[in-house]
């Protein structure tokens, strides 16, 4: 059984939306230095906020790059990413290039994201590739999941929260079946309970993406307040 600390230490604290303020972005990274989630993931205009509110606090800044949709130019990917690390952040969501990998186009794929993980290893940091498994049949969420594999991702990620639905257990269940055992797996997307939560982590997921992360941690039987957020499906 999971304990609340083993499973807030796997929790991506999100806040993704589009209005998001920064008064916002502040009450999540104090929330996540207090519960001592995994990481404050935060739009990249906030990156440098979140460093400077976790600073010293053992929590991780993650922030995505190309998203929602992933078909920018690598470069522009690249761009992104490497500033996103030089204010502050040490973990990158990045979303797949879904249009070329759909037009088999997958030595572009791979190319892509082996050049990112090559520039976050240098700095320090971890690659996380958002598949979007909404999007994707079981064999290409397996073959997403090689070429990820192949390009020395960190973490394979099921969603963006922003596709027709988030994470299931199922999905992760194919993905790691189909990853090696040392490339971890993120799942996100709708995940706002504490079943859910202990479900996908049973079924092989390593991290949990939620804007309701302070809610993952309440079990159903708890009168303690859930979180100061909305839950989304972010």
């Amino acid at each position: 059984m999971l304990s609340t600390d083993n499973l807030a230490a796997r929790i991506d604290h999100t806040l993704l939306k589009p209005e998001a303020t920064r008064d916002q972005i502040v009450q999540l990274c104090a929330e996540a230095r207090a519960a001592q989630f995994a990481s404050a993931c935060v739009p990249p205009c906030y990156v440098s906020v979140a460093a400077n509110e976790l600073y010293d606090s053992g929590v991780a800044v993650c922030t995505v790059v190309g998203f929602p949709l992933g078909y920018q130019l690598t470069k522009v990917k690249f761009f992104e990413a490497h500033q996103a690390l030089s204010e502050g952040a040490t973990e990158i969501d990045v979303v797949m290039n879904v249009a070329a990998f759909k037009s088999g186009r997958d030595a572009e794929v791979e190319d892509e994201l082996g050049q990112l993980a090559e520039l976050c290893h240098f700095r320090g940091g971890i690659l996380k590739v958002i598949i979007e498994t909404a999007l994707l049949s079981e064999a290409e969420i397996r073959r997403a999941c090689d070429l990820c594999a192949a390009a020395g991702a960190d973490f394979v990620k099921t969603s963006t929260g922003f596709s027709s639905r988030g994470a299931s257990v199922e999905d992760i269940r194919i993905m790691r079946d189909q990853l090696p055992a040392h490339i971890r797996i993120k799942a996100s997307g709708g995940i706002r309970t504490h079943a859910q939560a202990v479900a996908l982590v049973q079924a092989g997921a390593d991290r949990l993406g939620a804007s309701a992360g302070l809610a993952l941690l309440t079990p159903p039987d708890s009168a303690e307040a859930a979180s100061t957020h909305e839950p989304t499906a972010y």
